[in-house]
């Protein structure tokens, strides 16, 4: 198979001979232009907290242990100097963690590349993770996929939260981590 960067130089040396035309048959042939098809993804905090549960909340492309989401904002809610959010997640004024500790879901093989939009090709990573795989396959950045944790030794601190919003009630005034309490009640129930 000849690499990409090879394809690219014999159409650039067909370019330089006066052949654009073989330029565009190279490129044509051998190294095409796939357009990627990305319809956007919707997922219920029910159908993430089930992905999260199932990967013991382990970041599938690292093996870091990632935090249950509702956690880290309950965090910015009770210390927002200490540990800031910001809505569109700009990064000057949202602490790192949300980057770095926020499970997502990802399609390990992506569905612009043909994989399925079901629990069959849904991972946990992190944001930061999510945002840098984008529409590549594993093998095309050199990632591999970790085992799943286990939640006897790691269950993202879900536990805590729930423990936590039964002490204080009062906390699931805010939509957001009422959501999240609802899912993980959901889940606990499947």
């Amino acid at each position: 198979m000849t690499s990409p960067s090879s394809i690219i130089n014999e159409a650039c040396t067909a370019i330089t001979q006066g052949q654009l035309s073989s330029a565009k048959d190279v490129i044509t042939k051998q190294y095409p232009f796939s357009p990627l098809h990305n319809p956007g993804r919707r997922y219920t905090d029910h159908q993430k907290t089930e992905v999260f549960l199932s990967d013991g909340f382990v970041d599938r492309y690292s093996g870091e242990r990632l935090v249950f989401p509702p956690v880290l904002r309950l965090l910015s809610n009770l210390m927002p100097e200490e540990f800031p959010f910001h809505k569109n997640w700009k990064m000057s004024e949202c602490h790192l963690a949300y980057w770095q500790l926020l499970p997502t879901i990802d399609h390990v093989v992506p569905v612009s590349r043909g994989g399925a939009d079901d629990y069959t090709n849904w991972v946990c990573t992190s944001q930061m993770r999510n945002s840098i795989k984008s529409n590549w396959l594993l093998e095309e950045i050199g990632w591999q996929l970790h085992p799943p944790g286990n939640l006897t030794e790691w269950d993202g601190l879900l536990g805590w939260f729930m423990a936590y919003a039964e002490e204080n009630q009062q906390i699931l005034d805010d939509s957001y981590l009422l959501s999240w309490h609802r899912a993980a009640k959901k889940s606990a129930k499947s």
